[in-house]
């Protein structure tokens, strides 16, 4: 008999696992497989609004280019054509602070420059986080020598590097950005790998990206999208599926081992005492793909243990993105949006000026922008007119703006799970209690990245293994 697998969620990465298994029965793997998903759409947070020639985003509006997986997955379903790449030639970040856009100098990756002498005339920054910006690199010996084994907080790590300025002006504000998390909390083992690599081995971060940039490395695009929005890629997923392998509004209420196999009670729009009364679904083998709450809900029973270690905290987050009318004057500045330092004079995290970041997000002579909410004050805007109060703010900063011809909200909640100190080592416990309890593979945003190629990356590699695994 074919080896039956139960996917649970159908976002990005239940699309990924269940293409991957797809492709593995092309190839001869005696499988089957069922998604469920609780709501009636498949494609999780990924939700693009395609109309009239603009392209809105409610979810991710691309993904980090220097990660190749979302970009293979793309090329493998024809998509090839169709990537598009951030206009980095415009590319700049703004910080809003004072109730000023002030503008992130030339050749920074994240907080840290590449070239010192952009900083000369930045009104970013004062005397003293210039002074530790061209401090660090001759603080290098030093900062390899104590760089440290243990995890630390993001805070920690970039107040080490270049003072509590640089930290409060550009580190937490971006992290804010990514993560709605606080940079106090956050692992930076978990969310700035490549960072603690670099100190590990050059000391200064500084030196690291220089001596890289001298190495000739041609440098890519920072981000990828697709020509009609991320949903695309969503969409092509979902063509290669079997309508018969996908069940919709359909959730799993409960989760239990026995005799060798998993056994899934499911609910529809039917009572659900009766579905917990109906013969269970029984499968070989199943891929969570689920919020980590939900996980941690289905695995409650099972393992108690495991259930504690996915007690991770998560952020809300809630977008608005606009659609503004061709021939229309916008006041904002040349660049891809602006971060908002916390107690300004708006609630909102973020903006992006969506057509300036990439080509196709709007017909000639259009615009189109979107404003980010995270944590409580998504919570909160939910409950409010956030299309008027959001415009109100975008307005508050950048000056009057036309009236939007569409407006497209999303309230995501707890979306973006918070990778605490020793995240890593959390998640190593949580794979013990994994591998005890059968073939169960944990997928999604709460374990080994919260962007699309990392869960397009764990997702295939979870479908070949249980779909190999006899």
């Amino acid at each position: 008999m074919p080896k039956s697998i139960a996917v649970v969620g159908g976002g990005i990465a239940g699309l990924a696992a269940a293409y991957e298994l797809t492709r593995q029965q092309q190839a001869g793997v005696d499988v089957t497989f069922t998604l469920f998903e609780a709501s009636d759409r498949l494609g999780g947070i990924v939700d693009t609004v395609r109309q009239d020639g603009y392209v809105l985003e409610g979810g991710p509006d691309g993904w980090v280019s220097e990660k190749p997986w979302a970009r293979e997955l793309a090329i493998e379903l024809g998509l090839g054509e169709d990537l598009i790449y951030s206009n980095d030639g415009e590319r700049v970040t703004y910080i809003l602070r004072d109730g000023r856009l002030l503008p992130l100098p030339d050749g920074m990756r994240m907080m840290v420059p590449t070239d010192l002498g952009a900083l000369d005339n930045s009104p970013l920054f004062s005397d003293e986080a210039r002074h530790w910006y061209r401090n660090e690199p001759l603080r290098a010996a030093e900062l390899k020598a104590n760089a440290p084994d243990a995890d630390e907080s993001v805070a920690s790590f970039v107040e080490r590097h270049f003072g509590r300025e640089v930290l409060e002006t550009v580190g937490a504000p971006l992290l804010n950005g990514v993560f709605g998390g606080d940079v106090r909390h956050l692992s930076v083992q978990a969310v700035m790998q490549p960072f603690v690599q670099m100190e590990r081995e050059f000391g200064s971060l500084i030196v690291a990206l220089q001596t890289r940039a001298r190495a000739g490395r041609v440098p890519q695009p920072i981000f990828t999208s697709l020509r009609r929005g991320v949903g695309q890629l969503t969409g092509a997923l979902t063509t290669t599926l079997s309508p018969d392998s996908l069940l919709l509004n359909q959730r799993v209420l409960n989760l239990q081992r026995a005799d060798g196999q998993w056994h899934l009670h499911t609910t529809g729009t039917g009572d659900v005492q009766a579905s917990l009364r109906a013969k269970p679904l029984r499968f070989d083998a199943v891929l969570l793909a689920l919020p980590v709450w939900e996980t941690r809900r289905l695995l409650q029973a099972l393992d108690p243990i495991l259930a504690a270690l996915l007690e991770t905290p998560g952020s809300s987050a809630l977008t608005v993105a606009y659609a503004l009318p061709t021939g229309a004057t916008v006041p904002w500045p040349k660049g891809f949006g602006f971060l908002a330092l916390p107690g300004g004079p708006v609630r909102m995290l973020a903006a992006t000026f969506a057509d300036q970041k990439f080509a196709h997000r709007a017909p000639a002579g259009g615009h189109s922008v979107r404003v980010y909410y995270g944590g409580s004050e998504a919570e909160a805007m939910r409950h409010e007119d956030v299309r008027a109060l959001a415009y109100a703010e975008l307005e508050r900063v950048v000056g009057p703006l036309p009236t939007p011809l569409y407006t497209s909200v999303r309230y995501w909640p707890l979306a973006l799970p918070q990778y605490h100190v020793d995240h890593l080592q959390r998640i190593a416990e949580v794979n013990r209690h994994v591998a005890q309890l059968g073939e169960l593979h944990l997928l999604g945003n709460g374990f080994r990245g919260v962007g699309l190629p990392d869960l397009i990356r764990d997702a295939r590699a979870a479908a070949c293994a249980a779909a190999m695994n006899r």
